[in-house]
């Protein structure tokens, strides 16, 4: 009777002293995990919630769809907020990863300079202050991606799924007036 070899047992037992593995830690951890998977379920629920409210007419008159900037805002947002929280709690490496971490990136962009063209009173607001910060974010996770800096790539994109995302998005719901508030809560 033979036995048959374990390859990695095998190679451990004859390859010397253990060195340390080198560990390239694609998966965020629990806190994080936590957080962008309540925040993005509670934020798509809300926007599900309110964009069925304005379909099925239970909404008063929506004077903000007259404006395309509008318009082309929602119509990136909404799908960047359970695409971003997909892309940050599943499996990270993958080419699957790559290219809908891609679109969710080109998402966010859209979205914030769509912003830009979206004023009130004849100039911006406060919460125009989350169009650099997208900006920046954007080109910052594409650089650390680029030179393989994880930690910095994994942050970078919970940071800005966090301020650039959720932040503008509670304000839009909380602030009355705004497109989502009226949507929701009228």
């Amino acid at each position: 009777m033979t036995a048959l070899p374990i390859p990695y047992l095998s190679d451990r037992l004859n390859s010397g002293p253990a060195r340390p593995a080198q560990k390239r830690d694609f998966q965020l951890g629990p806190v994080a995990r936590t957080a962008i998977g309540i925040a993005g379920f509670t934020m798509t629920f809300l926007s599900l919630f309110a964009v069925a409210r304005g379909v099925l007419g239970l909404t008063p008159e929506l004077p903000h769809l007259k404006n395309i900037a509008v318009i082309i805002h929602v119509a990136s947002v909404l799908p960047a907020v359970p695409l971003g929280a997909y892309v940050l709690l599943a499996r990270k490496g993958t080419p699957r990863h790559r290219l809908l971490g891609k679109v969710w990136l080109v998402l966010m962009l859209v979205t914030a300079t769509s912003a830009i063209f979206i004023q009130t009173s004849g100039g911006l607001s406060f919460i125009h202050i989350f169009v650099p910060i997208t900006f920046h974010a954007a080109w910052k996770t594409i650089a650390t991606a680029r030179k393989g800096d994880i930690a910095g790539h994994k942050k970078h994109l919970v940071v800005t799924y966090m301020t650039a995302l959720m932040i503008p998005g509670i304000v839009a719901f909380a602030l009355p007036g705004r497109l989502m508030n009226v949507m929701l809560l009228w």
